[in-house]
């Protein structure tokens, strides 16, 4: 039995070996090209060394040659690292982002100048997919600013003549009912015009932000008891709970208003009736990696969660795209800019907007910098 279990172990082991053997093989036959050269290198001095010391009597004229053959080696050694260590460096500042970065390639031995050269043709590219991306955002954002103006002026001008024949005295009953529908749609598209303009802004950073001190309890009570009204009619249940005293954040009054404003009537539009929404407040940390140091910031951390009444097959990702929204037949008002200006506004905040959608339960959380 012992004997049968050495030879079946002996058996595995060399099994093993074979397959690493096999493989390792392999691997050198695939890179060939990448080592022949040196390894040629390396055999002819070699052999030039064995012809010296077997056809050369003088011991000390051996000893110089071979010392001197060991100096230039290691020069080529020590250049190859450095330039191994300008290659990694290289590529590590073009993985952070930096595309404006060149790799000096000029004194470099042949494979690894070449190596630099792609390095350096792929940042090229990477830049130039950047700078069409960022030529394209600009293209649009201007577009949407631009229409969004010239619309709003025609615009401005019909509200006010529908607010004018509003205070007529109309007798017609069919042009009183003309007259709302006019003022309801045109209020729906004031709206969205206001809309992509602040979603304009926000993206290109053209939105002003003062920060300051503020508690997050205050203007969560005031949202809710604004909005309370239209979620009883809606027979929602707003249940707020504080895990921390801490709820001072430093934060731009009117733009959170903006963001929770946006969120309420996220849920109001797309919230299943007759069910509880749910506002949790707790503080947390957030940990940033800076200049190989690990910086931690104090956080205020606010979760909404409600459930929606269509069905969600999309990420939370998606929905903070701009024009996407969570009723796939657009049968409800919405431009579906909510969301998306939302979290541009968190992010002038210093702040963060995450969606994360499971199921049907449809949940916010929003990171505040802790006063």
């Amino acid at each position: 039995t012992v004997t049968w279990r050495l030879l079946k172990w002996c058996g595995k082991f060399l099994k093993k070996l074979f397959k690493k053997l096999n493989s390792c093989g392999e691997e050198l036959r695939e890179n060939l090209n990448l080592y022949w050269k040196w390894l040629g290198g390396y055999a002819t001095i070699s052999a030039l060394e064995l012809i010296l010391c077997l056809g050369n009597y003088d011991f000390e004229l051996t000893i110089f040659v071979w010392c001197f053959e060991k100096v230039v080696f290691a020069a080529i050694l020590v250049i190859a690292i450095i330039n191994m260590n300008k290659l990694k460096k290289g590529g590590e500042i073009i993985a952070s982002g930096r595309t404006d970065y060149e790799i000096e390639t000029e004194n470099m031995l042949c494979e690894f100048k070449k190596h630099g050269e792609n390095l350096n043709q792929i940042k090229d590219g990477i830049q130039l997919a950047v700078e069409e991306r960022m030529k394209s955002e600009k293209m649009k954002t201007e577009l949407i600013t631009n229409v969004s103006h010239d619309i709003k002026t025609p615009l401005t001008s019909i509200i006010n003549y529908v607010d004018l024949l509003s205070k007529e005295d109309l007798e017609n009953e069919k042009a009183v009912e003309y007259l709302e529908v006019l003022e309801r749609q045109s209020g729906k598209l004031k709206k969205l015009i206001q809309d992509l303009i602040d979603a304009s802004k926000t993206s290109t950073g053209n939105m002003p932000v003062n920060l300051d001190k503020m508690d997050i309890r205050v203007l969560l009570e005031q949202i809710i008891g604004e909005a309370t009204e239209k979620l009883e009619a809606k027979g929602m249940k707003t249940i707020i709970n504080y895990h921390t005293e801490m709820t001072e954040v430093l934060a731009d009054g009117k733009h959170l208003w903006r963001v929770f404003d946006n969120l309420v009537n996220n849920i109001l539009k797309y919230g299943q009736d007759n069910t509880r929404v749910y506002v949790d407040v707790e503080s947390t940390d957030s940990a940033v990696q800076e200049n190989q140091s690990i910086v931690v910031t104090p956080m205020v951390k606010v979760s909404i969660k409600n459930i929606s009444k269509e069905e969600l097959n999309i990420t939370g990702e998606e929905l903070m795209e701009r024009f996407v929204r969570g009723d796939s037949s657009r049968n409800t008002e919405g431009s579906g800019l909510g969301l998306s200006i939302a979290r541009s506004l968190m992010e002038i905040q210093n702040g963060k907007l995450e969606i994360i959608v499971d199921g049907d339960l449809f949940k916010v959380v929003l990171l505040l910098t802790r006063a």
